[in-house]
C-alpha cells in the first residue's frame, strides 16, 4: 500500500514539474537584423487601430474608448498604429524588445483584471508600459497589460538601458495582452496572425 502511494505522489510530482516547465519555457528566437520591428510578444494579434484614423475620428469607435486610446497613444505617436496581440495562458510569457535602442521610462500602473482579449484591457486593466527610443524610428511603446487569470508582470529593465533587439524585457504569467505602439512606418502585421515575439516582423523601415 505504501508503495503505491509512494509512486502516485512521484507521478504527482512529475506532473507537476512538468506543468511547470511547460508554462515557463523560453524558446530561443531567431531575430531579424533588417530594419524593421519585430513582435514583443507570443499570441494572435486581435486589433490593428490606425491612430491617424482614429484622431480624425473615421472609424468607428466609442468615444471614451477612443479617448483613452490617444492618451495612451499621444507621448508616442498621433499617425502611427497600435498592435494589440492576444496571448493565451499556453503561449510562451516573455516578452521581448522590437527594435534596439535606449529605454525612456518604465512605468507600472494599477488596474483591474478583466479578461484581456479587448481593448478594455489595455485600458482598464493593470499594465506596465515600457518606451523605447530608436535612433532611426523615434519612439515605440510596449505596454503589458494584465487579464483575468494573468495578474502577476515582471519587467526586466529599468530606464536608460540599452537595448538588443529581441532582448528579453519583461513576462506576463499565464498568458494577457501585449499592446505595441509604433510611428507610420511600412505595416506587415494583419488581424488574426499567429506572432512569435522577436520573430515575426510587425513593420518596417
Amino acid at each position: 500500500m505504501i508503495g503505491w502511494i509512494l509512486v502516485a505522489a512521484f507521478v504527482v510530482f512529475l506532473a507537476l514539474c512538468a506543468f511547470y516547465m511547460f508554462f515557463n519555457r523560453d524558446p530561443a528566437r531567431e531575430i531579424s537584423p533588417s530594419k524593421n520591428v519585430v513582435s514583443p510578444a507570443d499570441g494572435r494579434v486581435i486589433e490593428i487601430i490606425d491612430l491617424d484614423k482614429l484622431r480624425k475620428d473615421k472609424l468607428e469607435i466609442r468615444k471614451g474608448l477612443a479617448g483613452h486610446i490617444k492618451t495612451e497613444t499621444e507621448d508616442i505617436t498621433k499617425n502611427g498604429y497600435l498592435i494589440s496581440i492576444f496571448m493565451t495562458p499556453l503561449d510562451v510569457h516573455v516578452q521581448r524588445a522590437p527594435v534596439e535602442g535606449k529605454v525612456v521610462s518604465t512605468h507600472h500602473k494599477k488596474g483591474k483584471f478583466l479578461a484581456a482579449n479587448s481593448l478594455r484591457a489595455l485600458i482598464e486593466n493593470e499594465k506596465n508600459e515600457i518606451v523605447i527610443q530608436n535612433r532611426e524610428i523615434g519612439k515605440i511603446k510596449v505596454i503589458q497589460a494584465a487579464g483575468l487569470v494573468a495578474r502577476r508582470i515582471e519587467c526586466f529593465i529599468k530606464k536608460n538601458e540599452k537595448l538588443l533587439k529581441g532582448q528579453k524585457i519583461g513576462k506576463i504569467n499565464l498568458g494577457s495582452q501585449v499592446v505595441l505602439i509604433i510611428p507610420r512606418i511600412v505595416l506587415n502585421a494583419k488581424v488574426g496572425e499567429k506572432v512569435a515575439a522577436g520573430e515575426t516582423v510587425i513593420a518596417q523601415y
